[in-house]
């Protein structure tokens, strides 16, 4: 079905899936999970129109691209070439740049009633990233677990680091101070003041960032993580209230945490921490930081990488 028109003409598309107990919405504009239902709650932060997606997201639910989260000085070099991205946040490039792939309209290659896939071409010099990117993700519902599947192929040597942007809130409503959450990863990536990592992954024993055990996201730090971390396994999110449990794999190194602490109910319609992300990716800056696992792709060369969300009760 119709979502809406951009300004340029181009329509929106919304489709909506079904397994178990699980339901989905998809738009076609950034690729985008606006809706995802647990028996009836809806776990994720979306908006109603195409105006407010357009105005007052900060990524709800959007495949950012081409490269998730920030890369320092908006500039990498890669086989002795210099690129420079746009500046969107502050002195980084940060998702992509200021029309990365959580503002494009995707096409929906093939839709069933339980997954869809969408892709998008990035032509060369797009955001300043060099060659011809094409990249898909597939959205598939499996009972009670949503898999999103992504692949990009390339015509020149390039960087990539496709995430989903799904703000979590696993009581439907509130904030995500209680939520209690167990990741099994022993290391994170220290940052500047910019948010960019300063090098070698640290411990996080004795530290506010360890999760080893389970903590209330509130519970200390006040909330305030945005944050990477080199996974050894899973992630395992519960709302102690209801109960509802949410385990997370991927096969991605690491994975970005954000508990939503800029998110002010002024320009969003969401406030302070609203819902959690859990953006599994490569790390941040990775062109810049060679000790880090590469993100670059050559012609030939297919990128793949797959998430399972796994609700439980």
């Amino acid at each position: 079905m119709i979502f809406g028109t951009l300004p340029s003409g181009e329509q929106v598309e919304r489709v909506e899936l079904s397994s178990g107990r699980l339901r989905a919405s998809v738009l076609s504009y950034g690729a985008i999970l606006q809706s995802l239902e647990v028996s009836g709650v809806n776990v994720v932060l979306g908006l109603t129109t195409l105006e407010d997606y357009l105005t007052r997201s900060r990524y709800f639910g959007a495949v950012v691209g081409r490269y998730g989260n920030r890369i320092a000085g908006g500039r990498f070099t890669l086989d002795g070439a210099e690129h420079r991205l746009p500046l969107n946040n502050g002195p980084n490039s940060l998702h992509g740049g200021d029309h990365g792939f959580d503002r494009k309209v995707w096409t929906i290659s093939e839709a069933t009633g339980s997954s869809v896939t969408l892709t998008v071409v990035s032509p060369d010099g797009d955001q300043g990233y060099p060659g011809t990117l094409t990249a898909s993700i597939t959205y598939t519902l499996e009972d009670d677990a949503i898999r999103l599947d992504y692949t990009a192929e390339t015509d020149a040597p390039t960087v990539v680091n496709l995430t989903n942007h799904s703000y979590f809130n696993l009581a439907g409503g509130g904030d995500v101070l209680g939520h209690v959450i167990q990741m099994d990863a022993e290391h994170y990536l220290p940052v500047d003041e910019h948010k960019i990592p300063t090098g070698e992954p640290a411990p996080v024993k004795g530290t506010e960032f360890d999760f080893t055990t389970p903590h209330a996201v509130g519970e200390r730090y006040d909330g305030g993580y945005d944050h990477c971390y080199v996974l050894d396994g899973g992630i395992r999110v519960t709302e102690p209230v209801g109960g509802l449990t949410m385990e997370v794999t991927t096969t991605e190194p690491g994975v970005q945490f954000y508990a939503g602490g800029m998110l002010d109910g002024v320009a969003t319609p969401y406030g302070p921490h609203a819902g959690l992300c859990l953006e599994t990716q490569h790390f941040p800056d990775s062109p810049n930081q060679p000790r880090f696992p590469s993100t670059v792709v050559r012609p030939g060369e297919t990128r793949t990488s797959s998430t399972t969300y796994r609700f439980t009760t």
